[in-house]
């Protein structure tokens, strides 16, 4: 199974729940970091090999990608994005590359009988990609702002993870008639969260209760 987690806007809060589905997943889970945030939420070091974005970008076979991983948890595999693509731009409009990323992510998943979490940020990724995602998670704030973007996406989430912050109009009613999806979790604001991200502890700290019993009822 691969879960897409994306945004329409900044600061959603898409790269704490990719990270805290896949560390926290009772199987093997390989991260995808299309975005470029994951090590440092993590706390873990850049490493120095290329990373999806090169892979994407050149001429090299997908079993070039095993070799690119690195462990973050001996249940949880990451694939980096090393190189940075420009704000929101995809790393290539290649659809036959996003194929190959696909059919990769596909035959590790049968290998270990794991999952696959796309941490994507808030890029423009190509219609092709999204659609072969069954699980395309978007992450929102209550925010008027975020949710008319989100009307105008191409391929339609299968669910929404709400990040509840106090003083919000918009209940996730709201939410779901705004996006054509239904809200699948509730993750409250916690500043706790933040310092972890802020510290590079999202890793080695203790996820908050709340976000834990989210996004464990979500994946069951």
């Amino acid at each position: 199974m691969i879960t897409l987690c994306h945004a329409v806007k900044g600061g959603s809060g898409t790269t704490v729940v990719a990270c805290a589905r896949a560390i926290n997943s009772p199987g093997p889970t390989l991260l995808v970091d299309l975005d470029g945030d994951v090590p440092n939420a993590l706390g873990i070091d850049q490493t120095s090999r290329p990373g999806v974005v090169e892979w994407l970008a050149s001429e090299a076979p997908p079993a070039h990608l095993e070799d690119l991983l690195i462990e973050v948890t001996p249940n949880c595999a990451l694939l980096p994005a090393r190189e940075p693509a420009s704000p929101g731009a995809p790393p290539t409009d290649r659809t036959e590359r996003w194929d190959e990323l696909v059919d990769f992510f596909t035959e590790w998943a049968n290998d270990t009988g794991g999952s696959v979490v796309v941490d994507a940020g808030t890029r423009d990724l190509p219609t092709s990609f999204t659609e072969q995602c069954p699980q395309r998670w978007l992450v929102t704030r209550a925010c008027y702002l975020s949710l008319r973007r989100a009307f105008h996406l191409t391929v339609r989430p299968t669910g929404v993870v709400l990040v509840a912050e106090p003083g919000r109009s918009l209940k996730a009613r709201d939410i779901e008639t705004s996006v054509g999806a239904p809200v699948i979790a509730t993750v409250e604001w916690d500043i706790r969260i933040a310092r972890q991200v802020d510290t590079g502890l999202l890793l080695g700290g203790r996820l908050p209760r709340s976000l834990h019993r989210a996004l464990v009822g979500v994946a069951a």
